[in-house]
C-alpha cells in the first residue's frame, strides 16, 4: 500500500478480513511505483490502492499488463485543487500569487503531483507547487485553516479532511482533472490459482465513500490505530464484510 490515509485504511480493512479467513497477512508500505512493480513481478499478492484512470496512469500502462485487474472497490472518488470554505476564490483560473503563497502538494511524483504540473502549465499558473507528504499537506491545511489564512491545496475525495474542514474543490473549467475516479484492485499473476479463497474475498471487496472516510476519522481524529479503526469498521457493517467472505467455498 501507499502511505495515504484513504489506502491505509482500506489496506488494514481487507488485510482484517483476510486475517479473519485464516490468512497471514503483511502489509507493506511503498512508494507508488515500487507497490505496482512488486505485484506485477510476483514479489507481493495484491494491492487495493490503483487510483484510476488518471492519478496512476504512468503506472497502470507501465506494470498492468503483467497483473490481474479486479476492478473498482469504490467508485466516485475525485481529484483537484482545495481550498477553505472561507476563500473567495471558486475556479483554478484564480490560484495566482495575488490570492496564494504556493500550492501545497504530496509526494513527488504521485499521480495528482502531475495532474496540478499539467493544470499549472494549462491554466498558465505562476504559483509554485510545494512537494510534502499527505500529513504534512493536511497539517499545512489545519494550520491554515485555524488562522483562516490562504491556501490551496492538491485534494482527493475519499480523504478525512473533507470531513473535518470546510474545504471544498475549485472548478476546473479546462478539464485538466478528472471529474471521477476510481480506486481499483490489483493482483499478481497466479493468485488465483495459488490461493483462490483470496482471490476471491479481494475480488468482492467493495465499499462506499462514507466507509472509508469512517475509518480515516477514526484514526485520525479519535487516535485509533489503523488495524482497531479497521476492525471496528468490519465489526459495525458484519453483512457487508459477510458478502465479501461468501467466496462459495464450502459449495
Amino acid at each position: 500500500m501507499v502511505a495515504w490515509e484513504s489506502e491505509i485504511a482500506s489496506s488494514n480493512v481487507i488485510g482484517n478480513v483476510l486475517e479473519e479467513a485464516g490468512y497471514d497477512v503483511q502489509l507493506t508500505t511503498l512508494e507508488m511505483s515500487p507497490m505496482w512493480q512488486s505485484v506485477a513481478q510476483g514479489d507481493a499478492d495484491a494491492f487495493v490502492a490503483a487510483w484510476l484512470p488518471s492519478d496512476m496512469q504512468h503506472e497502470y500502462e507501465e506494470y498492468g499488463d503483467d497483473m490481474v485487474e479486479l476492478g473498482p472497490n469504490l467508485e466516485g472518488n475525485r481529484i483537484g485543487l482545495a481550498v477553505p470554505e472561507y476563500m473567495d476564490v471558486t475556479s483554478i483560473e484564480e490560484v495566482t500569487p495575488d490570492n496564494f503563497d504556493q500550492i501545497v502538494g504530496i509526494d513527488g511524483g504521485a499521480g495528482i503531483m502531475n495532474a496540478t504540473e499539467d493544470a499549472i502549465e494549462a491554466y498558465d499558473l505562476d504559483i509554485n507547487l510545494m512537494t510534502s507528504s499527505d500529513a504534512a499537506m493536511t497539517a499545512e491545511l489545519g494550520a491554515a485553516i485555524e488562522n483562516e489564512e490562504p491556501i490551496v491545496v492538491t485534494g482527493w475525495q475519499p480523504h478525512w479532511k473533507f470531513n473535518t474542514y470546510d474545504i471544498r474543490f475549485l472548478d476546473d473549467p479546462l478539464d485538466v482533472y478528472d471529474e471521477e475516479e476510481e480506486i481499483r484492485t490489483m493482483v499478481r499473476e497466479g493468485l488465483e490459482e495459488d490461493e483462490p479463497e483470496a482471490y476471491q474475498i479481494l475480488d468482492n471487496f467493495y465499499w462506499e465513500t462514507d466507509d472509508m472516510n469512517e475509518v480515516m476519522l477514526n484514526i485520525e481524529e479519535n487516535d485509533m490505530e489503523p488495524a482497531d479503526a479497521a476492525q471496528a469498521w468490519i465489526d459495525d457493517n458484519r453483512d457487508t464484510v459477510d458478502e465479501w467472505l461468501d467466496t462459495g467455498s464450502e459449495e
